[in-house]
């Protein structure tokens, strides 16, 4: 079955406090594909001889497991196979309750890359970077255990110790950074005024009642005085749900395209309009970004580009414009596939 869920800007999906991300429902399967026999005659006798050749004995369930990783790995670093305990992370992750680091993480030639450190985390704290490559834990390559494994070993018991071993650009050598493990509550959405008349809201993720959380910012930052300027601050926010990102955007836009999706599946194809649910209508707005800024932070900053509603501010994004679907396998597998790019309502992507 598809799970009703679209996902975006989850990298691997495994943020290590753990943050994931939903979207728009999926309510069709794929068409079936016409099988390659000979091929699958090949995968078949391969399959056969590793399971009685090989030097060590490998239940079928690993050895099949990692054939449908494999074939996910060579199509990008946003596509996965979610096992059991990535899959159960996943479906969590909507709450903003987790243990771990507070990392949302891509792949990069076999090692784990930051997409950015989360607000008031563990890996925040430790000057973690958007853009760090974490090539060892506890002393392991992560080329030699795998990023599911690697991920296990980050997410343990609250107040445990992990060090990682980090390649950071500019730095000569590895850097040793040792985290202690949290329970992380992360606070989707803050606001305070930076001085009378101007609001600054703080957007860490966009979880499912993102956009929600945001027009109540507003409606606080201005029920003691006229905001005649808005901050709306997307710098290390790695992504999140379609919908809040959506929703957010419906805020300052009157009418038009949001942002609009493209892929090969009919159900892939959306366009997402404005609703003419405008909280502060001609109030100047600054959308800061930095490159830990991705995926459901550049729909938001983009449409409000496009719309000239806001001047975006800071460094480039992070870069990610495909979305993800939640493909389920059985009750606790599935996988993550990239089946659409995004796009701004002028055609970026």
């Amino acid at each position: 079955m598809i799970l009703k869920t679209i996902c975006l800007g989850l990298a691997l999906s495994f943020t290590l406090t753990a943050q994931g991300e939903e979207a728009t429902a999926v309510d069709e399967a794929a068409p079936k594909a016409r099988l390659p026999l000979e091929e699958l005659r090949i995968f078949a006798e391969a399959f056969d001889r590793i399971s009685k050749a090989y030097v060590e004995e490998v239940d079928d369930k690993t050895l099949l497991e990692n054939a449908i990783r494999g074939l996910l790995d060579q199509l990008d670093p946003h596509s996965a196979f979610l096992d059991a305990d990535a899959f159960e992370d996943l479906q969590e992750s909507t709450t903003g309750n987790y243990g771990g680091l507070g990392i949302e993480i891509g792949t990069e030639a076999g090692v784990i890359k930051v997409v950015s450190p989360i607000d008031d985390t563990p890996a925040a704290k430790a000057g973690i970077l958007s853009g760090d490559l974490i090539i060892e834990i506890g002393g392991q390559s992560i080329r030699s255990i795998g990023v599911n494994e690697a991920v296990a070993i980050m997410r343990g018991e609250p107040g445990s110790t992990v060090t990682l071993s980090v390649v950071r650009e500019g730095e000569p050598n590895p850097i040793e950074v040792t985290l202690t493990r949290e329970v992380i509550n992360i606070a989707s959405v803050r606001q305070r005024l930076l001085e009378p008349h101007f609001g600054y809201v703080r957007v860490a993720q966009f979880q499912a009642d993102t956009g929600t959380e945001v027009r109540d910012a507003i409606d606080a930052l201005s029920s003691s005085t006229p905001l005649h300027g808005l901050v709306i601050d997307l710098r290390n926010n790695p992504g999140g749900v379609l919908q809040a990102a959506v929703a957010l955007s419906d805020l300052f836009i009157k009418e038009g395209i949001i942002v609009y999706t493209e892929g090969r599946l009919e159900n892939a194809a959306a366009t997402f309009r404005a609703t003419e649910s405008v909280v502060i209508d001609g109030v100047p707005i600054i959308v800061l970004v930095n490159e830990g800024s991705a995926s459901a932070s550049e729909i938001v900053a983009g449409a409000l580009q496009d719309h000239q509603r806001a001047l975006v501010m800071g460094t480039r994004t992070f870069g990610k414009g495909s979305v993800q679907t939640i493909l389920q396998l059985t009750s606790d597998k599935a996988i993550k596939l990239t089946t659409a790019l995004y796009f701004t309502p002028n055609g970026r992507s």
